[in-house]
């Protein structure tokens, strides 16, 4: 890689660090995951930079791939015994707060890919074809991935008004 494009590459992370951190963040919940994956990612596009034609989309591709096979570790399915103590909730007087926790909490109780569905529709406001070819799947699995994460979603929420992405934006908690 010559100098030129070394520079292109630090421009890209330096641009996409904090975007893409956000986007592994809300597609799985854990800042420490959502640091590995992007790293993960980056160093994956690193030696493949000449030949990637939209580093954005490959690097985005890349993050919700990488959160959702590290969801599919059989060690991220073990839960410690304090995970089954209940939580006490105080209700927060800056108003959002609460609602955007919630909606984290319904969020990651959602099956992996579905979230991430759910994520790039409603949350990056991706198109359905957009969405179908930066998971590598269908326009009709995107569909009803989309449908089935929307239906989960309204039943943990317990509302039927979970259709547009300003209930998604729960960027930073």
């Amino acid at each position: 890689m010559n100098e030129e494009e070394q520079n292109g590459f630090r421009d890209f992370v330096t641009a996409r660090m904090a975007p893409l951190r956000n986007l592994a963040y809300v597609a799985c919940g854990d800042w420490h995951i959502a640091e590995d994956a992007v790293a993960s990612t980056l160093a994956k596009l690193y030696p493949r930079w000449r030949r990637v034609d939209r580093p954005d989309l490959y690097a985005k591709k890349m993050v919700l791939r990488a959160v959702i096979d590290e969801s599919r570790r059989p060690w991220r399915r073990e839960r410690p015994a304090s995970d089954a103590l209940p939580e006490s909730q105080q209700s927060d007087l800056a108003g959002g707060v609460d609602e955007k926790l919630r909606m984290r909490t319904a969020l990651l109780r959602i099956a992996p890919r579905q979230r991430a569905v759910l994520v790039l529709r409603f949350y990056l406001d991706h198109s359905v074809e957009e969405t179908a070819d930066i998971l590598g799947c269908s326009t009709g699995t995107v569909k009803s991935h989309g449908a089935r994460g929307l239906a989960r979603l309204r039943e943990l929420l317990g509302t039927d008004h979970i259709t547009s992405s300003e209930h998604l934006t729960s960027r930073r908690s």
